[in-house]
């Protein structure tokens, strides 16, 4: 049986909306609605420990419509999911009493073994047996990175590590362009993130390389040299890990206005797309991965799953 959901997810950079009619038995998900706008919710929140006010207000005024939309297209339940900024902000409780009152229902703070969950289900759901498996999925987010491992819809091992194409950016990426030994110390950094990854999520035993959210579809869309963004294009479309180191280190090389001038750059990934390049790149050759498979569904499409199935996987 079809049900209309909603779902939104809150993270670091952005806030996006799905709704779609969800078919359990037969596992198919239409989209009815997809929005995504850059609010930087987690502006300044690795050096503060807080929200920032004028984070706030962006992005309840995004919610703000997006409540309007639910309601507009007649969704039978929602869940709104929030991710990392959220997580390490002092000032969470704010932030829950004022999405409450916009939507009706507060924000669930995930965990990040429910992040990584939500993240594998919503990539993996529409895969085939065309697909080896094991997957590794790989979610690079604006605070953190999601390392999920698992088969079918069984996930077998997670961890949630403090590295984002926002959180690099301000900890080492300052200048316009980055400097070499700012590079190099982002680069030690995420090296870092890897190896406490790696030693509990076992890359060795996966089979294929799923890459999530907007620094990897960026990244695919500048590697494919597509006139603009492409959703079609970009699903399932596979890059080398040469591929992904070229535009890493193009990216890290250009000014900030170079890439803004990028087709497929949205504007507000401009400032941070170098960081969510490399954090990319430094997955591929630190876990000897010789491509990845861009998705663009991801956790936004996990939490419209869980919604509609109470196990919640597709079809079982």
């Amino acid at each position: 049986m079809t049900r209309r959901v909603a779902a939104v997810d809150c993270g670091t950079n952005s806030i996006r909306l799905l709704i779609a009619d969800v078919d359990p038995d037969r596992a198919t998900l239409t989209d009815v609605d997809r929005r995504m706008e850059i609010v930087r919710l987690g502006q300044g929140v690795d050096t503060t420990g807080r929200l920032a006010p004028e984070a706030l207000d962006r992005t309840l005024k995004a919610l703000s419509g997006y409540a309007a939309l639910i309601a507009e297209r007649g969704a039978e339940a929602v869940r709104m999911v929030a991710t990392s900024a959220t997580r390490d902000a002092a000032n969470a409780d704010e932030f829950v009493r004022r999405v409450t009152a916009i939507l009706g229902t507060g924000p669930e703070v995930a965990s990040g073994d429910e992040e990584a969950r939500l993240s594998f289900l919503g990539a993996t759901a529409e895969l085939g047996p065309q697909v080896a498996s094991p997957y590794l999925v790989v979610d690079i987010g604006g605070g953190s990175t999601e390392f999920v491992l698992g088969a079918g819809s069984e996930v077998t091992s997670a961890l949630s590590v403090n590295i984002g194409c926002v959180r690099m950016t301000e900890r080492h990426l300052r200048a316009d362009p980055p400097s070499a030994a700012q590079v190099t110390a982002a680069t030690a950094d995420i090296d870092a993130a890897i190896a406490r990854a790696a030693a509990v999520v076992d890359a060795t035993r996966a089979r294929t390389l799923v890459g999530l959210a907007g620094s990897v579809t960026t990244v695919a869309g500048i590697a494919l040299d597509l006139p603009g963004y492409d959703p079609e294009r970009l699903h399932h479309a596979q890059l080398s890990a040469a591929q992904v180191h070229e535009v890493t280190t193009r990216l890290l090389a250009q000014t900030r206005a170079d890439r803004a001038r990028i087709p497929v750059m949205h504007p507000g990934r401009t400032d941070v797309i170098g960081a969510g390049a490399l954090i990319l790149d430094r997955i591929m050759t630190r876990l000897g991965f010789a491509d990845v498979l861009v998705s663009e569904h991801d956790i936004l499409d996990g939490i419209a799953w869980s919604i509609a199935t109470p196990d919640p996987v597709p079809g079982s």
